[in-house]
């Protein structure tokens, strides 16, 4: 297939968990030290290193052969400014795809497993070997469209956040979170360890685990329940999100009557935070990506008006 005029290929690609103790240690030698020091095995750093080092080989080559390719570090995504014609391929796990498809306006993304023994890959439908033959059909719009549904955070100070699988909104360190929350008509006060607002996809991920905490606490203390109705997946094109708020605690001037619910277009989230220090709203679990949260600030939180696309 001759090369592409017409189309860019943007490769995502991020730092093996090696690379990230090099830079912490300045060399491979020390950050072996390092590992082996604490018991650990420090031949799976060396192996995951060398295969995803090779399959960024095998795949810029793939690309190379049918289009212009540039290749975008996990670093540098918020700041990188995609054309609207571009195609990304994002080179594993699924993390670094949710990442990706949250700074983008429509552009498809191709999700590629490196290691398909290493990761399962729920985002990563592809491999080196079958890129080949799905990149040209892509380039060409012949690829069906998996739609994602994004969250999105608006402050007071006109800073804004997108999520592909959840916000957090709540305080930095160990600390109760303290805020006015306005939801569904209603308005209360609280004190708790966060909120957590999640989309379609990310319904699998926090989301589960915060109401099987709820569900596993239920059984314990011997309340019935129906299982069923605890189930709260939902598609990743919903037109609408889900809040769940974390351990609220009731006091003389706070309450727990709001703790979960529906977030939509006509029915947004707001939240105005009363913490003086260490507020914070991120999103996807990017800590270091955060916009401050402190006393005054009002977030409105409503589905995004973009969607990702996934390449299926």
């Amino acid at each position: 297939m001759p090369v592409s005029d017409e189309r860019k290929i943007i490769l995502v690609i991020r730092p093996t968990r090696l690379d990230e103790l090099i830079a912490r240690f300045n060399t491979v030698q020390q950050a072996q030290f390092y590992v082996e020091h604490l018991g650990a095995d420090f031949s799976d750093y060396l192996a995951e290193k060398k295969r995803y080092e090779a399959a960024i080989t095998e795949v810029e080559a793939s690309l190379r052969a049918v289009a212009r390719v540039q290749r975008l570090e996990r670093r540098y995504l918020a700041n990188f400014v995609f054309g609207a014609d571009d195609v990304i391929v994002v080179l594993g796990q699924d993390g670094l795809v949710a990442n990706t498809l949250k700074y983008l306006d429509g552009q498809p993304v191709l999700g590629v497993n490196p290691d398909p023994m290493r990761w399962d890959g729920l985002l990563l439908p592809f491999n080196t070997k079958s890129l080949p033959r799905v990149i040209g059909e892509a380039l060409k719009n012949r690829r069906p469209i998996k739609r994602v549904s994004m969250a999105k955070a608006t402050l007071n100070t006109g800073a804004v956040i997108h999520a592909v699988n959840d916000l957090f909104i709540g305080p930095q360190s160990h600390v109760s979170a303290r805020y006015v929350l306005h939801a569904e008509e209603r308005e209360e006060r609280q004190s708790s360890s966060g909120i957590i607002v999640s989309t379609g996809m990310g319904s699998t991920g926090w989301l589960k685990s915060l109401y099987s905490g709820w569900l596993g606490a239920a059984s314990t203390l011997g309340i019935e329940h129906d299982r069923a109705t605890l189930d709260m997946s939902f598609a990743w094109d919903a037109d609408y999100l889900r809040y769940f708020v974390r351990e609220p605690f009731p006091s003389r001037t706070t309450g727990t009557s709001i703790v979960a619910g529906l977030v939509s277009e006509s029915q947004p989230l707001t939240i105005v935070s009363e913490m003086p220090e260490h507020g914070v709203i991120f999103s996807d679990g990017i800590e270091a990506d955060f916009l401050e949260f402190n006393s005054g600030t009002r977030a409105v939180v409503t589905i995004a008006e973009r969607q990702g696309a996934l390449v299926v």
